[in-house]
Parts: C-alpha cells; sequence; structure tokens
C-alpha cells in the first residue's frame, strides 16, 4: 500500500451497526498495508481540538525559567522537554528540533496502583496556563473512547477473543507528549524528530494545518497523510504489531517543519497496564521472531534511555529507533 487510507469509523460506535464489520475490515486492511490511517466520525468536535492546541501554544510561550522549573526529570518523566534535549535512543544522531511537556495517565497521589507500579503519579499542569488540565484532559477522554473503539475493531477483524486488547488497557500507561517545532530553514539539516517507529499500541494525533509529518512506504519513498478536516491520523506501534504476530505494521515516520511556520502537535500514545505482558496471540508470521515485552518494564526503559547519557542494555526491548 503506497497511500494512506480515510475510513468512517463512526459505524464502531455499535457492535450492531450493518457496516460494523466492513468497517473493522477496512481498517485491518489499512494496519496490515502501511500500518496508517486517517480517520472521520471520530465525535471529537474540532473546536475540542482548536482548545487543546490553543493550551498546548500558550504552554510553550510560558517564560523559560518558568518551564525549566517543570522540567521532566530522570525519577518523574513529567513536564516540559527542553529543546534539542533528546536524540535517537541508540545516541546516534542529531538532536531532534523540537520542546515538548509530557504527560501521563493522570492519577492522584494516593491512587493505588502507584503501590505496584511507581511510573504511575499525577502530572505537573502549568500554574500560569489556567483551564489547561481540564481541556487537556476532556480531549484525552475522548481520545480513550476512540481507542477502545479501534480496539475492538482489531479483535474482530483479526478473529481474536471478545476485548482481549481493551482489557489491557484498564488503568494504561497511555500518555501525550504536547510539541512544539519551530520551522527549520530549507537547507538545515536533522529532523524535527527523527525517523522512527512508534513502540506504543496505537498513536492517534490531530493534524497540525502547518503540515510536516511524513510516512514511510514499503518501497522506502516518504508520503503525507492526506487527512480530512476533522479527521485524525493514527498508526500502529510496536506493540500491536507484536500481539498480531506480525501482521499489524509499525511504520517509520518522522517530522520535518520546513513551512516558515511555528507547528504545534499532541500525540496520544496508548500503552497498556503496567503488568501487562504484550506476546503473540496468532501465530506469528514466517520470519517474524520478536521476545514478549513487559509493559511497565518497557515504558522505564524508554523513559531511562531517552537521557542522553543512558545506553541501551542486553534486556532492553527494541526501541523502534532507525537509521538513516
Amino acid at each position: 500500500m503506497d497511500h494512506i487510507p480515510t475510513i468512517d469509523i463512526s459505524p464502531l460506535t455499535d457492535r450492531a451497526h450493518p457496516s460494523y464489520d466492513a468497517t473493522a475490515q477496512q481498517i485491518v486492511e489499512a494496519c496490515t498495508g502501511i500500518g496508517f490511517l486517517s480517520i472521520t466520525g471520530t465525535g471529537i468536535s474540532q473546536d475540542t481540538v482548536d482548545q487543546v492546541r490553543s493550551s498546548a501554544r500558550a504552554i510553550f510561550d510560558i517564560e523559560e525559567s518558568s518551564k525549566w522549573d517543570q522540567a521532566i526529570t530522570r525519577e518523574n518523566y513529567r513536564g516540559y522537554i527542553p529543546m534539542g534535549f533528546f536524540t535517537p535512543n541508540d545516541g546516534s544522531g542529531k538532536a531532534d528540533k523540537y520542546e515538548g511537556y509530557k504527560l501521563h495517565y493522570e492519577v492522584s497521589e494516593d491512587a493505588q496502583v502507584r503501590k505496584d507500579c511507581a511510573l504511575y503519579g499525577p502530572n505537573l499542569w502549568p500554574k500560569e496556563v489556567s483551564g489547561a488540565r481540564n481541556i487537556i484532559l476532556g480531549y484525552w477522554a475522548q481520545l480513550d473512547r476512540v481507542a477502545d473503539m479501534l480496539l475492538g475493531a482489531l479483535e474482530v477483524g483479526l478473529d481474536l477473543e471478545s476485548d482481549v486488547l481493551r482489557d489491557a488497557f484498564r488503568e494504561p500507561m497511555t500518555n501525550m507528549t504536547l510539541l512544539h517545532y519551530p520551522p527549520q530553514a530549507p537547507d538545515e539539516g536533522g529532523y524535527g524528530i527523527h525517523p522512527h517507529k512508534d513502540t506504543d499500541a496505537l498513536t492517534i494525533i490531530a493534524p497540525d494545518p502547518v503540515g510536516g509529518l511524513e510516512v514511510q512506504t514499503r518501497d522506502g519513498g516518504w508520503i503525507t497523510p492526506d487527512c480530512p478536516p476533522g479527521g485524525f491520523v493514527v498508526n500502529i506501534g510496536d506493540m500491536l504489531e507484536l500481539w498480531s504476530g506480525g501482521r499489524l505494521k509499525s511504520t517509520p515516520h518522522r517530522v520535518v517543519n520546513r513551512s516558515g511556520k511555528e507547528r504545534y502537535s499532541f500525540p496520544y500514545f496508548a500503552v497498556p497496564r503496567h503488568d501487562v505482558v504484550v506476546e503473540p496471540l496468532l501465530s506469528p508470521l514466517p520470519g517474524f521472531d520478536r521476545p514478549a515485552v513487559h509493559c511497565g518494564h518497557w515504558s522505564a526503559e524508554v523513559w531511562r534511555t531517552n537521557w542522553p547519557d543512558e545506553t541501551a542494555t542486553d534486556d532492553t526491548p527494541e526501541l523502534g529507533t532507525l537509521h538513516d
């Protein structure tokens, strides 16, 4: 597949809908073909997306010293990610040209799950941007619903046991990154985000009008998702590829912002609960041989190896980094 299809997912709101199975099959075909799709019919309004984008822009407009006061730490991977701070996880290549703000599944200080896994906790919400918490968490809840519908469709399309995927996302490690990409000069090397595959299960993103997201086709070329207004871009991550025994494709993609404008985005990364072990639910395709992944360990390694002075070890899962 050398294009990214657009699919109306409104039939997925009702399992009894006459077009449910056909829609589920369309999704499976896109996810086995190129690993990306554009979706419409989510029920999420453009006004909601615009409010999140405005909140993200306001967060990055906070005074620099204040942002640094809210910066991520090794002990708490939440908050501000400075410009150019991260390089690819394997230590190769130039630093990515973005600044970010990291948010995780929101739980209270005294949540029971925190006793089981130290990666859970409350987020840092900038006091300078009133209302950001409610706006973003409201949007997040709507994306949870969309992700649940997509996972249900994949269960049907792959002929899996009902709820075998969806049940893995109760108290998940789902996270979101607010991103700001300044414009790159036409002759400037490097990337907004280097070519990589997502290491989650499923990613959902509202495209920024500025553009810049590029997806690799099977022949090595790069294309831009043709997502209609009000739609969302969805892609398969390494975990769903593993669950499916290699049938669903976790596809390389990158961001290059040569628009001359500021670019803002806020991808949603669906990650299962900390104690879930991801392993093939179907017989692996010939040549597909990847070890099982423990979600808590995997997530800890992702955050740890993002630090420039940390390196992967023998028990670090494949983290999706690619070379040019």
